[in-house]
């Protein structure tokens, strides 16, 4: 579908392309790939906003780039909804990348799951909330950063707390970034009338970012370099799909997919950490999903989103 692959960088997928008087957002742009995908967009002309945690950290990027930083707590519904309440006028790229991985058993301030909250319901409050925003750009993209830890497993509808069932921290984090692509799936759908195109990515194993920071030592289930035929990106090569995603010509009008190293995904295959599973792209699974999130949002003391 493209010329570009796990080698491309974020410069490499860019190249010509003219975001003057485009706006984006990217989540977690203080630190690894997002840095790299923030830096890409505003190096060919886009207004970017780092929505970060740390706010000193994202202002020295911001900086550097000519963006700015707000602040914005994945992890507190409250503050996503802050956020949102300070925007004003049309986003034409929404870059959901910030996340957490592996984390002790935590719960956000709303109660929820650390990583399910984080990875998926605060995204998805982020993204419904600038709803509108996204709309009134006419050709909009919303790019949600999944990960290929979504083959150990699904959503766990039953239990997404782990609430009657011993934590477990990969199955949460496969859990949350199962829901990044299912998001993506559903929200395609419903958001299609208002050309507002929506799919997530695999940014392939990249060395040196913080996504790792809770781990003693490598996941027994993430395979080493080169045993599955999976080597380390550098951090602009993890950028690349992420920024072809949010920018490139070459993706007008796609929706609802799943990348990695820069084209359309396969089907996952058992025994190589590769491709989507049926799961994540299950459209009564993707709805299920949004109605569990929309409910969730209700439960918050602010006001809901309208578009959830």
């Amino acid at each position: 579908m493209t010329p570009f692959n796990a080698t491309s960088t974020a410069a490499d997928v860019i190249a010509g392309v003219d975001l003057r008087g485009r706006r984006a957002i990217v989540t977690g742009g203080s630190s690894g790939i997002g840095v790299a995908t923030a830096r890409a967009l505003a190096g060919v002309g886009a207004e970017v906003t780092l929505a970060v945690r740390d706010l000193d950290a994202g202002r020295r990027v911001a900086a550097e780039i000519g963006g700015r930083a707000l602040t914005l707590d994945l992890a507190d519904l409250t503050s996503v909804r802050r956020f949102v309440d300070e925007w004003a006028g049309p986003l034409h790229i929404l870059v959901n990348n910030a996340g957490v991985m592996a984390t002790p058993e935590m719960r956000t301030a709303q109660g929820w799951e650390l990583q399910f909250g984080t990875n998926h319901l605060g995204h998805f409050a982020l993204a419904t909330g600038l709803h509108d925003a996204l709309a009134a750009a006419h050709g909009a993209r919303v790019v949600s950063v999944s990960s290929v830890g979504h083959v150990n497993g699904e959503v766990l509808f039953d239990d997404i707390n782990f609430e009657r069932h011993p934590y477990d921290p990969w199955a949460a984090y496969s859990q949350s970034k199962t829901a990044n692509i299912l998001f993506a799936v559903e929200a395609a759908k419903r958001w299609a009338a208002d050309h507002i195109a929506v799919n997530a990515l695999n940014p392939g194993r990249i060395a040196s970012t913080n996504l790792g920071r809770h781990l003693a030592a490598p996941p027994a289930t993430f395979d080493p370099a080169g045993s599955s035929g999976v080597s380390i990106k550098n951090i602009e090569q993890g950028a690349a799909t992420s920024v072809l995603l949010a920018a490139s010509p070459l993706v007008e009008g796609v929706t609802g997919r799943y990348f990695e190293d820069c084209q359309v995904a396969e089907a996952y295959t058992p025994g190589v950490r590769r491709g989507v599973a049926s799961y994540a792209l299950d459209p009564a699974k993707a709805a299920r999903l949004w109605s569990v999130s929309a409910l969730a949002l209700q439960d918050d003391p602010d006001r809901a989103p309208e578009n959830a």
